[in-house]
């Protein structure tokens, strides 16, 4: 009772004398004056006291205060520890204000105590009370639709019972604005330790309105202080302990909803948490995972990439892989750190829902060196890893289940090679990217034809295209990526561009090219017509000077000048003028011989009217004009005349009078390089062959014609011309195909040689001429000695006509006879058809019954090109046609109707043949057979024993006319057949062909089976999009499930066994209950996603029987220092009735009560030593005080 007896002392300094209520401010100031000091950290007095000589200044001084005197500060300071200890409140506040020296308020003015609260003070401290409960908005929401009198009293129970249980925060309670103060001054080594364990402790033990107050500048400090930690270079012990310390901070923090929203919010928290992975410090590491781990569970799919991408930096930072620091923590011997990093490992592993990425990061770990340890780890005789392994093994099995099930699908669905061939096809058809698909199947076509060489070559062409197409769902070969999904292509892209516009331009510089060659060699045959007009001229004037020599020239007046060439050109290129005639008589001498021919590109030697020629000798002779002068002493080029034809070199010629002093082609020397040797190669190399192909040798190929065409005796140049090319095709002697043709020896004749031969041939009468050159034979041309021999064949055209049906006859009956059975098989089968028929009458029936009211109505038939027009009729809905509908009613009611598609199958060939081209060819081969049987009748006797004609031609008559015979026949029973069918369904003939009728009976029949195939496709269809719904809805209905269950490891348990929001996480993954739910998914589809709050909930403040003003009140804590309600509540009035609402098992209340017990202790012994002691009964009469003005409205 002494520590209750009242201290006297002098007023406070501040204190005014008169003033009618003491502040609380001065209250605290009196009690802290005259607070005791312990040893030990603790508060030291405030800066204006006096500090007691010897005393030592403790590690810890915060030297601001920061306590006011608001009530809603007040009511925040309200915790909610349980205590072993009730302090009973004093008798009045009056009695506590009487005996109390600090106030320096006259005795009589406590007269006006208590003053009222206001309506919207009582209703800001209920809100204060909610806040401090961690109640979420739902809960919060039916609470303050509440009476204002409930309100009232629910705030006094709450305070009353905070105060007997000793919950207030005593006057010197470190406040959140201290800390922050201390954290910011820098504070380094066992200051900041102790400090920072002080903070650890007061975030545990404090309410949420005072962490709240604390986080929203501490946190940003704690962050700033782990990261200067982390990036220091020192690896002291006292830096990792307030490493340490920091990350314990944090996680008292996050046992708070608002602590766990902030650091999740915090872009660097994750980041400063991965760097803190360092299995050298396994305390430390411990803690960590775990805070991944609980992240990774409770957040949304967003978080688990930045916990991943927190880690890829750390590991690059680092230079290692990102999971290394991981799976070397399950190296170490500490079994917590084993289970914990094994709990980070299931959280990554099991939290995507694709499966893709799931087995990405799996086998990642593995890579990383787990597929070696998880034998050892399995050795090792521990609970919690034990359940940490089996969540692991489970999950990875039920992984490879749902694998190898897709993997089934695929093969299910497209196993048939044709089938995948035609859905790629499909797919790929009148696209850009048919060519790409036709590229890759002409480059699988050059695989190495090798036994056991192509399946290595197709087994990397599969692994290189599973990653290409794969990459979007996490299969990405590069491991170190940042975001699973985070491609840059656009260099890649740019570079396909770039490459398509190089690919257009060159397709581009390809036409040019070609329109280039073209005209080079239109030019080039033009200067090969020009050289042949020049030979000629050439040729014409040298028999003009031969003439001229002999006969003397013509007179003056009828000198006739030439025209001019083509080509423009100077004085200097005239051709000069003859020499004159000797003045005597006798022979002239010959003429000189003509000029070369020019080079390709020189002008004609003909550049203007070529002057008269002399007067003869015996009229007295003129000199000749000089020669003209070339420029800069350039002397003429020697003149080569090569004993064969030459190829020309095509080049653009450089003038004489266009050139300079200085000019290179001035001083060249080219003939001292002459020698025979190289004359004679070059000749050789690039001489005109006339045998060389026509096609390639325009040029010397004319050459040869004109010279052939110059030797012609009676030939035509066209029939020599091409008789010439028929020739040299066969290279066989022309009497061996003299007698070819008489001994009409198949084996030899071709098809083609005769018929060149009946093409290019002279007429009858042309050859029976020819036999007066037979004398000639050796000077007449090739086509010429080749037509004389064959004129000796007599009666050769209709010979060759006779040896040429022949040839084609086996060809002609093999066209026309399977096109008749065609038809005749297709005609039998449409009538006898049984399927057909009944397909024909539910047509039939279906289109009465939708013609109903029209004129089409009661139809006794209809046209069978009109089945055709069924898939034009479009439901109502415009999703299917009357022909899909037919196909599902046979489907399902009428099955053999559907073999009618077999039944019918000669209609593919049939539908192909043209009746009029099949009778017009029966017609023509009759027409043969008689006119070669007039030939046979009338032919002459032969003269020649080769000439086996006759003999041949007789039997071949004999079989091709009872062939005939036989075609015709056939051909009479198909045009009875079809008459027949005419008739059975009353098709006009006048109308429809027998082409459109077999046409529109295939049409439909592929149709048909068009639609067959297109309605299987629509059930499958929608079967899949059935089951795709279903799975939806599943995976929808799991991720609820699973978003039910983080609110739960969220949300704040009953009373006695709260352990907190980080607690519960832990707790969850520690006995793997955040990862079971997760079995036996559904891959969702990326439109849905997991979309996860960490919201979490304290329990309802429940108020019930309304009538009576009996309320429920439930508290709850997410510290360890929770009131026991069972034996801490006390109603203030006697009409107030508290009830507990328990929702839990009776032995884990017990445990938990016993748990409870253990922490309440030992963090209270912390408390007392960090902050020191005080006097109990100080914050009574602040309580008694609102308590009193509560009561008093």
């Amino acid at each position: 009772m002494e520590r209750h007896q009242p201290r006297l002392h002098h007023p406070a300094q501040g204190s005014a004398a008169g003033t009618p209520y003491p502040s609380s401010a001065s209250l605290r100031g009196c009690r802290e004056s005259k607070m005791p000091r312990r040893k030990g950290p603790q508060h030291p007095p405030p800066p204006s006291g006096p500090e007691e000589p010897g005393e030592k200044r403790p590690k810890f001084h915060l030297n601001i205060r920061t306590l006011t005197d608001d009530m809603l500060d007040k009511f925040a300071s309200i915790r909610i520890p349980g205590s072993k200890k009730e302090r009973p409140p004093l008798p009045n506040l009056k009695t506590a204000f009487a005996s109390s020296d600090c106030s320096a308020a006259p005795l009589e003015m406590m007269e006006n105590f208590p003053k009222p609260l206001s309506e919207n003070e009582l209703l800001e401290l209920f809100e204060k009370m909610m806040e401090d409960m961690n109640l979420n908005e739902d809960k919060k929401a039916p609470l303050r639709e509440k009476d204002f009198s409930i309100k009232k009293e629910m705030v006094m129970q709450y305070i009353n019972t905070a105060s007997k249980t000793g919950s207030l925060k005593r006057s010197r309670q470190i406040s959140p604005q201290e800390f922050i103060h201390e954290l910011k001054m820098g504070s380094a080594d066992e200051r900041l330790v102790t400090c920072l364990e002080s903070l650890r402790v007061s975030l545990t033990s404090n309410p949420v309105s005072w962490v709240e107050s604390f986080g929203h500048e501490g946190l940003g400090l704690l962050l700033d202080i782990l990261e200067k930690l982390i990036s220091g270079k020192i690896q002291e012990k006292v830096v990792k302990k307030n490493q340490h310390k920091v990350i314990q901070c944090l996680k008292a923090l996050m046992n708070t909803q608002y602590g766990l929203e902030r650091i999740m919010s915090e872009e660097r928290s994750l980041s400063l948490l991965a760097k803190a992975v360092d299995p050298r410090h396994p305390n430390m590491m411990t803690d960590v995972v775990k805070l991944l781990s609980a992240v990774c569970i409770v957040g949304e799919e967003s978080i688990l990439e930045e916990v991943l991408e927190a880690l890829t930096s750390a590991g690059e930072e680092k230079k290692i892989d990102r999971f290394f620091c991981i799976v070397e923590g399950l190296r170490h011997n500490s079994v917590q750190l084993q289970v914990a990093c094994m709990q980070l490992i299931n959280a990554l592993v099991t939290s995507p829902d694709d499966l893709d990425f799931r087995l990405h990061i799996r086998n990642e770990f593995m890579r990383c060196g787990l597929k070696e340890i998880l034998p050892n780890l399995k050795c090792i005789k521990n609970d919690g890893l034990d359940i940490q392994l089996k969540v692991f093994d489970e999950h990875k099995e039920e992984d490879l289940f749902e694998l190898s099930h897709r993997l089934e699908d695929i093969r299910a669905e497209l196993d048939e090679a044709y089938d995948v061939y035609n859905m790629v096809w499909s797919t790929v058809k009148e696209t850009r990217a048919e060519g790409y698909f036709i590229s890759i199947l002409q480059h699988l076509l050059l695989i190495r034809n090798d036994y056991f060489i192509r399946q290595q070559y197709f087994k990397l062409i599969d692994e290189c295209v599973s990653q290409i197409v794969l990459h979007r769902d996490g299969m990405d070969p590069d491991f170190t990526y940042r975001k699973r999904l985070d491609l840059d292509l656009t260099q890649f892209v740019d570079i396909c561009i770039d490459q398509a516009k190089l690919e257009e331009f060159e397709e581009k510089a390809s036409e040019l090219y070609k329109k280039f060659e073209k005209e080079f060699t239109d030019h080039q045959e033009t200067q090969a017509e020009l050289q042949k007009k020049e030979a000629k001229i050439n040729e014409l004037q040298a028999e003009l000077q031969a003439f001229k020599s002999q006969f003397g020239a013509l007179p003056a007046d009828c000198n006739i000048p030439l025209p001019p060439s083509k080509e423009g050109g100077t004085g200097h290129s005239a051709l000069p003028p003859p020499p004159p005639l000797p003045s005597g008589g006798g022979v002239p001498p010959p003429p000189p011989p003509p000029p070369p021919p020019p080079l390709p590109g020189m002008r004609m030697p003909f550049s203007g009217p070529v002057p008269p020629p002399p007067p003869l000798g015996f009229l007295g002779g003129q000199n000749s004009p000089p020669l003209p002068i070339l420029p800069f002493g350039l002397k003429p080029k020697k003149e080569f005349k090569p004993e064969i034809s030459m190829r020309r070199l095509n080049w653009l010629k450089i003038r004489p009078h266009e050139m300079t002093e200085n000019c290179f082609w001035i001083k060249v020397n080219e003939n001292k390089y002459e020698n025979v040797d190289l004359l004679c190669k070059l000749e050789n190399t690039f001489c005109c062959q006339q045998k060389e192909r026509r096609e390639e040798e325009d040029i010397e190929e004319k050459k040869s014609i004109k010279k052939k065409i110059k030797e012609l005796k009676f030939l035509d140049s066209k029939i020599a011309q091409n008789l010439s090319i028929f020739l040299s095709s066969f290279r066989v002697p022309y009497e061996e195909i003299r007698m070819m043709i008489l001994e009409v020896d198949e084996t030899r004749l071709a098809e083609s040689m005769i018929q060149n031969l009946i093409k290019h041939l002279p007429d009858q009468e042309q050859l029976n001429s020819l036999s007066q050159f037979k004398s000639e034979y050796s000077n007449l041309c090739e086509p010429e000695q080749f037509v004389v021999v064959m004129s000796n064949v007599k009666r050769l055209r209709p010979r060759l006509s006779a040896i040429l049906f022949k040839l084609q006859f086996e060809e002609q009956v093999n066209n026309i006879k399977p096109d008749i059975m065609a038809v005749s098989t297709a005609c039998e089968e449409i009538k006898k058809s049984k399927s057909f028929s009944k397909l024909l009458e539910l047509v039939l029936l279906m289109g009465n019954y939708m013609n109903a009211g029209s004129r089409n109505a009661q139809t006794f038939g209809f046209n069978l090109s009109s089945l055709c027009k069924l898939k034009d009729t479009k439901s109502a809905d415009q999703k299917t046609t009357l022909l899909h509908f037919l196909v599902e009613i046979c489907e399902e009611k009428y099955p053999d109707i559907l073999n009618f598609v077999d039944d019918l199958e000669p209609l593919d060939k049939a539908s192909k043949v043209s009746v009029e081209t099949l009778e017009k060819n029966l017609r023509q081969m009759g027409r043969q057979l008689q006119q070669l049987e007039k030939e046979l009748e009338t032919f002459p006797p032969p003269e020649d024993l080769h000439d086996k004609f006759v003999t041949k031609m007789s039997r071949f008559v004999i079989s091709a006319k009872e062939q005939y015979e036989t075609l015709s026949k056939l051909h009479e029973n198909m045009e009875k057949l079809y008459q027949s069918i005419i008739g059975y369904y009353a098709i006009d003939v006048k109308k429809v062909s027998v082409e459109d009728f077999l046409t529109d009976l295939n049409n439909f029949r592929t149709t048909f089976m068009q639609a067959i195939k297109e309605n299987i496709k629509k059930r499958e269809a929608e079967e899949k999009e059935k089951r795709v719904r279903i799975a939806k809805e599943l995976a929808e209905r799991e991720r609820l499930e699973r978003q039910q269950k983080k609110k739960r490891l969220l949300e704040m348990k009953t009373e006695g066994d709260e352990t907190g929001v980080m607690d519960n996480l832990l707790e969850a993954l520690q006995s793997g209950a955040a990862f079971r739910d997760r079995r036996k998914r559904t891959p969702m589809p990326k439109d849905v996603r997991q979309s996860l709050s960490p919201m979490s909930q304290r329990p309802v403040l429940k108020v019930c029987n309304h009538e009576n003003q009996k309320v429920q009140l439930t508290e709850g804590s997410r510290s360890h220092y929770n009131i026991n309600c069972n034996s801490t509540r006390t109603p203030v009035a006697k009409e107030l009735n508290y009830n507990l609402d328990t929702h839990t098992s009776t032995g884990r209340i017990k445990a938990a009560e016993k748990k409870e017990a253990c922490n309440v202790e030992s963090n209270r012994k912390k408390e007392t030593e960090l902050l020191g002691s005080f006097s109990k009964n100080e914050s009574v009469p602040e309580v008694e005080a609102l308590l009193a003005r509560l009561r008093a409205l």
